[in-house]
């Protein structure tokens, strides 16, 4: 046996880019397959979040504005509740098993709100909407971090710089999809329908991954890394990321972010719920603003996010969504107008999914396995709930004391720009770590 045939060729040898793919990101041949199925992946968990999203906050809109923060607190309970059984999977299955009997649990949930809005009246309606509405929360942070988790567990952080921002284009698509799909038939299509579409789109991201899984060892430093279950404690994601400076970094990172995403989140609500008389408009107006979020999102993370990121470094690229939110809650304080809150609200939004979440999910491509899943996992849903309740909970105070919404605008501006030098101390950490794995070259980024 000669020696070419004794050595196979790795899978993706031969292939070669399109042109119009290297046109738009910096991707090797062998990456086009796994960037394919990561693609297909993430643009059906988004489309069949964004399905849901205008309806979740149209129900939360029923019961009253005032019952948001309360539903926030469920929110954070039931993701407390959830953390510990998920870290049990991990220990005990390899990904390929875990991930899918977590995405189908989500859409059986999915066909049980369906089964029972279909057969209840109005005022059954409204509590039904509060339960999807913090199951849809919990929802979202689960199954978006799980696919982060898994995509830092296949690419490394030269990878990461390269290919995150246009990995996440395929959230921005799928969301675009998925807010233009219920834009259009809200009015006119009963809700149990649309949740019927957003079940088939989870499976759609099962079968993605699956897709991803059976390639990604031509990627991996150590391959079987898909059929191999974790190990560790199931309270290791709770530890770790209290323990770690790293991930206390990440999680204050976090924190600050949601907590200053809540306040402008209420401010929209209050005025859609004002604004808007009936239950099919203000569904629609939410899904109208998701699709504006994500049409300016795609541009920027297609021709922008990954030449940004290899150019100033992880720490600046990180400390850019801090700086626009200074300014942004700075004017919103001088010139609190409903186009100010609305205006800053999508170019934030717009430039947290299109910059700051990929850059953030480089973060943690220096991390051991077992805090790529678990620690992640706690960061990016109780952490993350938890500055909801901080965001909430000051937003009623503020109200209760018969204070103006200015008040909460003063208090973010010293919030963000702690978070941006919390940023720019992660990005110097994490270039650091990744020289010291072998993952990334000495300079902080290029041209």
């Amino acid at each position: 046996m000669s020696e070419s045939e004794a050595i196979p060729a790795p899978r993706g040898a031969g292939l070669k880019a399109p042109a119009w793919l290297r046109r738009l990101t910096d991707v090797r041949p062998e990456e086009v397959p796994a960037l394919g199925w990561a693609w297909l992946y993430i643009f059906a968990l988004l489309s069949s979040y964004y399905v849901m999203r205008p309806i979740r906050d149209q129900m939360g809109l029923a019961g009253g504005l005032e019952n948001l923060p309360w539903l926030f607190t469920a929110t954070l309970v039931g993701i407390l509740a959830l953390n510990v059984p998920f870290g049990w999977l991990v220990r005990r299955l390899p990904r390929s098993r875990f991930i899918p009997l977590t995405y189908r649990f989500f859409a059986a949930n999915i066909l049980v709100f369906a089964l029972v809005l279909s057969l209840s009246g109005p005022e059954e309606a409204v509590w039904i909407g509060r339960v999807f509405f913090v199951w849809l929360s919990i929802f979202n942070l689960f199954v978006v971090s799980i696919f982060w988790a898994t995509i830092v567990d296949v690419f490394d952080t030269e990878q990461g710089k390269r290919l995150f921002g246009f990995i996440a284009a395929g959230a921005t698509l799928g969301a675009i999809t998925g807010s233009a799909f219920t834009a259009v038939l809200a009015r006119d299509v009963a809700t149990p329908f649309l949740l019927l579409a957003a079940a088939v789109l989870l499976e759609v991201a099962v079968f993605s991954m699956r897709g991803l899984a059976r390639i990604s060892d031509t990627l991996s430093r150590e391959p079987g890394e898909a059929t191999q279950a974790i190990g560790g404690s199931p309270f290791a994601g709770i530890s770790r990321a209290l323990s770690s400076p790293y991930l206390l970094g990440i999680s204050l990172f976090l924190l600050l972010f949601s907590i200053t995403s809540t306040f402008l989140y209420f401010e929209q609500a209050g005025i859609a719920k004002r604004s808007f008389p009936d239950r099919g408009s203000q569904t629609a107006f939410f899904a109208s603003v998701d699709l504006a979020v994500n049409v300016l999102t795609l541009g920027v993370q297609l021709f922008l996010t990954g030449r940004i990121v290899r150019r100033l470094g992880v720490g600046l690229t990180l400390a850019i969504l801090p700086l626009v939110s200074a300014l942004g809650f700075g004017l919103l304080a001088v010139a609190p107008t409903i186009a100010s809150v609305v205006v800053f609200g999508v170019l934030r939004r717009a430039g947290n999914f299109a910059i700051a979440r990929p850059v953030r999910e480089v973060l943690f491509t220096v991390l051991p396995r077992e805090d790529r899943y678990k620690a992640k996992a706690f960061i990016d849903t109780v952490v993350y709930r938890l500055g909801d309740q901080v965001g909430a909970w000051s937003y009623g105070l503020v109200a209760w004391l018969g204070l103006s919404a200015t008040a909460l605008s003063v208090l973010a501006v010293p919030l963000s720009l702690a978070w941006l030098f919390n940023g720019i101390w992660l990005g110097r950490r994490q270039e650091a770590m990744a020289r010291e794995r072998g993952d990334a070259p000495a300079e902080a980024g290029h041209g």
